[in-house]
């Protein structure tokens, strides 16, 4: 397969063919006369995890990818087996999006408990569809535009009865297509694309789904109608790619030339494993299904002694049962990468919710001193780039890295510029060259560069590789200056990745009042909450860390330049008042300035949550400034009603 087949595969930055929409218009759907033009808005939908509203969801991110739109995702699912309520929240539009949205422009509400639990969400003025066939919402509230529709009997009626209501979520998207004036013919082709590989039933009842979701608004609900402003047409005009975190990280392992793992499933990791599973043989590699995470990251190292750049990954329970054999890694010095999709812990935790507590397991999990290499995605694109970083610095540096990205990062969708794949695509074969007569494979003096077995030795004496502690030729030592030299020829090593990092970029004013410091998915809602600090008069900064361990150069520099560093992460504050990565900070540069802003509620930070805990160490924060405290949509609509 060639490098293009990687993200061919995927089908989300083709540019649909025109075809016929309900109605017969050509396109987009005709707008109404009296729709509003609008730069984005957030759409939460809110059923049970069986109802497809996931599917809605997908379907309108991918449709704004295809668009040449920014989208930005979030979702809560069940952890039990028998499902329960979920939500799927997209925020879509022209601009930079950062975030999913604090708070919503349109719910649309399947159940009684689905409207009563986020009602609240809606901004002053947005507008609530409920099915009416199991929605009696409160008549007094007059901050919202309600209307009710009959989505569950409207579906049964319009398939016949014979799917009962499971296609009420495509007939929701119809719905949705026809308030908002979105492009028909590219959402036809996308349930197309989704369903063909299924019976051609199935495609047809889902197009007459949509169909009559489309064509059901009655008069009254006119003023309801909505046009998303047009992206601007952008001069290169790079194909997009609309994805989750974890394709995206997986097709950059491959791209970085990774052809070999092994791994366990848990939530949130396991589309990764499932990924790769079905990719590496089509790159001549394979991935193990291992029994359990011990045999996993033992499968991994196997492949590594064999010269190849291996990878494994789990969650934080998973990566507790491969701690040991990390320090096997640490000590024998095997190019490895880990995977690690947080959730929340401790134990079993919170499978389906996001947090960011698995930092100083990741850093000292393994007993010893075990140094390695921990990154941390951004955002879903980067995590694509992420693993041609990790790939790059374990085969350089012949380490262990791990990837620290999370449930949020890994189950949400984005759209991003296609990955220029011919200059990132790397060869994999081991390097089976032949070793001079000087070769050791654990200098004191130089680089620890790992011969597989099948390289030729000059010297005749092949190495040992061992997780004993050993001398230059690998052999088992207990000589304690040997150990003394071996512990800082390992330290050393990572210090020397650190001299190989570029300095952090800081947004906004490059001194000042605060600097928020963040990392992992906590990225877009800071930056967002940096540009409203800003807007209200508070000299901020906001510096984001993709190098979590070692830390990049430059920091104690930028850290001299603010009042307060206030460092956002989705963890405890623990004992002392810090979470995970501001004790690092706190212990590595001395800075009482140094302060925490956590939370450990299993949801993604909300750019309010962050503004209001600036607030609390500085005052006198406007947190009203730069919001929309009523929505756009309240300009378009009448006083509230409910039809149904």
């Amino acid at each position: 397969m060639t490098p293009r087949g990687i993200w061919g595969i995927l089908m989300d930055f083709m540019v649909s063919p025109t075809s016929s929409t309900p109605g017969g218009q050509t396109g987009s759907a005709a707008a109404s006369p009296a729709a509003i033009t609008l730069p984005d808005v957030v759409i939460r939908l809110a059923g049970n995890s069986q109802d497809g509203i996931q599917a809605i969801g997908g379907f309108l991110a991918r449709l704004a990818g295809r668009s040449d739109q920014e989208v930005m995702t979030y979702m809560t699912i069940p952890s039990t087996i028998s499902g329960g309520p979920s939500i799927f929240q997209v925020r879509m539009g022209s601009g930079e999006i950062l975030s999913a949205g604090d708070r919503a422009d349109v719910l649309v509400a399947f159940y009684q408990h689905s409207y009563e639990g986020h009602v609240g969400s809606l901004r002053p003025g947005g507008l609530l569809i409920y099915d009416s066939d199991h929605v009696t919402p409160n008549p007094n509230d007059k901050n919202i535009t309600a209307i009710g529709l009959p989505i569950t009997s409207a579906t049964v009626e319009a398939l016949g009865g014979s799917a009962k209501e499971k296609g009420k979520n495509i007939y929701t998207l119809g719905l949705l297509a026809r308030v908002f004036d979105l492009d028909v013919a590219k959402l036809t082709q996308l349930i197309k694309e989704r369903f063909g590989g299924k019976s051609e039933d199935i495609v047809r009842n889902a197009l007459l789904a949509f169909d009559s979701g489309y064509a059901y608004p009655a008069d009254n609900f006119r003023s309801c109608f909505f046009q998303l402003q047009k992206a601007e047409a952008r001069a290169d005009a790079r194909p997009q790619v609309t994805t989750d975190g974890n394709t995206a990280l997986a097709y950059g392992l491959i791209a970085a030339g990774v052809r070999h793992g092994a791994g366990y499933p848990i939530t949130p990791w396991t589309t990764v494993m499932e990924t790769l599973r079905v990719e590496f043989p089509k790159y001549g590699g394979v991935f193990v299904q291992a029994e359990d995470e011990i045999a996993a990251v033992s499968t991994a190292l196997g492949f590594a002694y064999g010269g190849h750049l291996a990878m494994t990954g789990s969650s934080g329970p998973g990566m507790s049962l491969k701690m040991e054999a990390l320090g096997w890694a640490t000590m024998a010095e095997m190019p490895l990468i880990v995977v690690n999709v947080q959730r929340g812990g401790p134990s079993t935790g919170m499978p389906t919710n996001v947090e960011q507590s698995d930092l100083m397991q990741a850093i000292y999990g393994s007993h010893g001193d075990t140094p390695r290499v921990v990154l941390a995605p951004k955002n879903v694109e980067d995590c694509f780039y992420i693993a041609l970083e990790a790939a790059r610095i374990a085969r350089e540096f012949s380490t262990p890295v791990l990837i620290l990205t999370d449930q949020s990062i890994g189950s949400r969708i984005e759209a991003f510029d296609e990955p220029d794949l011919a200059s990132h695509m790397v060869d994999p074969k081991p390097d089976l060259s032949e070793r001079g007569a000087d070769f050791k494979p654990y200098p004191l003096d130089r680089q620890t560069r790992h011969a597989p077995p099948g390289a030729k030795i000059g010297s005749g004496k092949y190495p040992t590789v061992t997780g004993i502690e050993h001398d230059e030729m690998g052999h088992p030592s207990a000589n304690a200056a040997n150990h003394q030299k071996m512990n800082a020829k390992r330290r050393e090593k990572i210090k020397a990745v650190a001299a190989t990092l570029p300095v952090p970029d800081v947004f906004g004013d490059k001194q000042g009042d605060v600097l928020l410091v963040g990392w992992g998915s906590t990225y877009g809602p800071t930056r967002e909450a940096t540009s409203r600090l800003r807007v209200a008069g508070v000299k901020a900064g906001h510096m984001h860390l993709r190098h979590v361990n070692p830390l990049p150069p430059g920091i104690e520099g930028i850290f001299a330049n603010y009042k307060h560093i206030l460092v956002v992460e989705m963890n405890d504050e623990g004992l002392y008042g810090f979470g995970q990565l501001a004790t690092l900070l706190r212990a590595r540069y001395v800075n009482p300035a140094i302060r925490s802003i956590t939370k450990t509620d299993g949801l993604t930070f909300k750019v309010r949550e962050i503004v209001e805990g600036v607030d609390k160490y500085i005052g006198h924060v406007d947190t009203t400034v730069g919001t929309k405290t009523e929505s756009s949509l309240a300009t378009a609509t009448h006083a509230p009603f409910s039809q149904s």
